[in-house]
């Protein structure tokens, strides 16, 4: 055999003995590694929201009702056929439905005195929350009469009546308010609820510096049983005797605005005192 072919069976007996020895003669298998990035869980914040508290208020108190009955009218003089006209009044009685009413020696009239005050008194106290009905719209009509006054009143549920009058007492040096209330009482409403009410404007009046009557009641307190539009009240009920027309000072005092709106002042805050 020559040496060249010696040579190669050489190369090919290595080769093959390489081969077989259990490592790839090719390019070595790459073990790849796959890091997987650790997963991050996001958890979200929750939110607790509190339970809304509903807060139900409890219903509106009902205004207070408050009846100002201010004493006679404009055109009762005028029509003495209607204001004489005879109504009930009370404990089996009747009396006429109305009255002119009086005045000043200067001639200003207590119907005007009257309506003037009670519209001051429904002012001042409309501005203070309650409801207030008057017995008579304008100080232009009629009456009405002591019966449907006292039924106006009556079908209002009023908290509080209060009929405004002043007197007109021939004695010129006799003066000062009083309270007329229904007495003995005729119902629940005229015993102590129109007692006490007479009692705290009384109190009240002479609080605001007015002086109790010299000449009619006790202590500004007065009892009647013969006042038709008291005896038919099924309401607290009171009239306010402001004073007397024919005084000379008193007198002055109604005719003149400052004097009206003091009276005015003193008789609602009676009133709010009184409703407490």
């Amino acid at each position: 055999m020559s040496a060249v072919r010696r040579s190669v069976l050489a190369v090919i007996g290595l080769v093959t003995l390489t081969a077989c020895g259990g490592q790839s003669s090719g390019t070595p298998a790459t073990t790849a590694t796959r890091t997987t990035a650790p997963t991050t869980t996001t958890v979200s914040a929750t939110t607790t929201t509190p339970p809304t508290t509903t807060t139900v208020a409890p219903p509106a108190k009902p205004a207070p009702v408050v009846v100002l009955d201010p004493g006679h009218n404009g055109a009762n003089a005028a029509n003495p056929g209607e204001i004489n006209r005879q109504v009930p009044a009370g404990r089996g009685r009747v009396k006429a439905c109305n009255t002119t009413g009086t005045a000043t020696n200067a001639g200003y009239p207590e119907h005007a005195f009257t309506w003037d005050v009670a519209e001051r008194v429904r002012d001042q106290l409309t501005a203070q929350g309650v409801r207030v009905v008057l017995t008579r719209p304008d100080d232009n009509g009629i009456g009405p009469c002591v019966d449907r006054r006292a039924a106006i009143a009556n079908e209002s549920g009023a908290a509080a009546v209060v009929s405004i009058h002043a007197d007109g007492s021939t004695n010129p040096s006799a003066h000062g308010f009083h309270l007329a209330y229904s007495a003995p009482p005729l119902n629940e409403a005229q015993g102590e609820p129109s007692t006490r009410l007479a009692t705290t404007m009384r109190d009240t009046l002479v609080a605001k510096g007015f002086a109790t009557s010299t000449y009619i009641g006790s202590s500004g307190l007065s009892p009647r049983d013969d006042l038709g539009g008291l005896n038919l009240s099924e309401r607290p009920a009171v009239l306010v005797e402001c004073g007397n027309m024919r005084n000379a000072t008193e007198a002055a005092a109604f005719s003149d605005q400052a004097g009206r709106q003091s009276y005015a002042t003193a008789i609602t805050a009676g009133i709010l005192a009184y409703l407490g």
